[in-house]
């Protein structure tokens, strides 16, 4: 293979071409410094003025009021399931997760090992095609915070707008769609993302907290491992020790390409619901061939999950599809079928080839 392919992949997935080729001219010898950032020193000027303009321009990039922290971490999302709770579910209080899906599944499963959570709504009895409709959401009033994931990469199902949560603190997953639209992040309390799908590469977790969150983290620095209280962690500028250096470099490259290039989250936007328009229309205009398996109304615009007539004929289009230089097809075991994930960096070109090779596969193979 001498070109590159298009990536379908669920994550780590494509990244800008012009943050790629920006790291490949500067891998050997960054802006004078005669060496990689790979190998300085994260307590250099060099890094600092690395993380400190990623944080400058995410920051931009999402509107992000003063009142809160952004860390850049490690751990991925799934560390964060355990790192909401032993922040923020003292004892003796309870939290409410919205399930529409595996990541919420697996939110909830760690929070239950280290405090009181309770199922506020599930959609697990359709197998995840759809979103709780808002009457079948029962909160609790008293609840420390309410969680819920935006996007659920493995089912293709993702929140238009925030569930409302009255005067609870809203917690969310945004590892999937982060970046990808506009959001009012003053209607959060927290937010994570793991970087490989939208941001960056495998290796940085980005979280932003308010700050009245962070007084709520246990007084007694003992009562914590130090790498996972998020006070201790802010206040020491997410270099407590020696973060994801690199990745956080490519984070930046990746925040600069959305506000210079492609000019903010609003024409992120507009790319992505054309992509996705795109692909989802070819899906409802074959004659049931291929069959969606969210619910229109809940369709995610970052992974796009369908199915075929057989396994056979799903095993048959994925292995001609990477021949054709259509990678990462292949659905999660849990749903089958195939899943297109189409996150920001992903061309349109890619979307419209795949629709020509659907098009033509159900012509040879309908």
């Amino acid at each position: 293979m001498t070109e590159r392919v298009y990536n379908f992949s669920a994550g780590p997935a494509t990244l800008p071409v012009s943050a790629l080729e920006q790291a490949q001219s500067e891998m050997l010898n960054y802006k004078g410094a005669g060496m990689s950032v790979m190998e300085m020193s994260h307590r250099s000027k060099a890094f600092e003025a690395i993380i400190g303009a990623a944080e400058a321009d995410l920051r931009k990039l999402l509107n992000i009021p003063e009142n809160y922290k952004v860390l850049f971490l490690q751990g991925g999302a799934s560390l964060q399931f355990a790192m909401v709770p032993m922040n923020l579910l003292p004892k003796g209080k309870s939290a409410d997760y919205i399930l529409t899906g595996s990541w919420g599944q697996a939110a909830i499963k760690e929070a239950k090992k280290l405090g009181s959570a309770r199922e506020a709504a599930t959609t697990a009895d359709t197998n995840f095609n759809r979103l709780p409709k808002p009457e079948e959401i029962k909160l609790d009033s008293n609840a420390t915070y309410v969680h819920f994931t935006s996007n659920e990469t493995i089912f293709g199902v993702e929140f238009n707008e925030e569930p409302s949560a009255g005067d609870v603190p809203l917690v969310c997953d945004m590892s999937s769609d982060f970046i990808s639209r506009p959001i009012d992040v003053s209607k959060y309390g927290l937010i994570y993302a793991g970087a490989q799908k939208n941001a960056g590469p495998a290796g940085a977790t980005i979280v932003i907290i308010r700050d009245d969150l962070l007084e709520r983290v246990p007084a007694n620095a003992e009562s914590l491992p130090a790498m996972l209280n998020y006070k201790n962690l802010a206040k020491n500028g997410s270099m407590y020790n020696t973060p994801p250096c690199y990745a956080i470099y490519i984070c930046g490259l990746v925040f600069k390409w959305a506000l210079n290039d492609i000019g903010g989250l609003e024409k992120i936007h507009a790319m992505n619901k054309e992509k996705a328009k795109i692909l989802y229309d070819a899906i409802d205009s074959s004659d049931g061939y291929y069959r969606g398996h969210a619910e229109k109304d809940c369709r995610s615009l970052m992974n796009v999950t369908f199915r075929l007539p057989s396994e056979e004929l799903e095993s048959k289009l994925v292995k001609e599809a990477t021949a054709a230089g259509l990678d990462g097809l292949k659905g999660h075991r849990s749903v089958g079928g195939l899943r297109a994930s189409i996150y920001n960096a992903f061309p349109k070109a890619g979307v419209e080839k795949l629709v020509e090779f659907m098009n033509e596969f159900q012509k040879n193979n309908g």
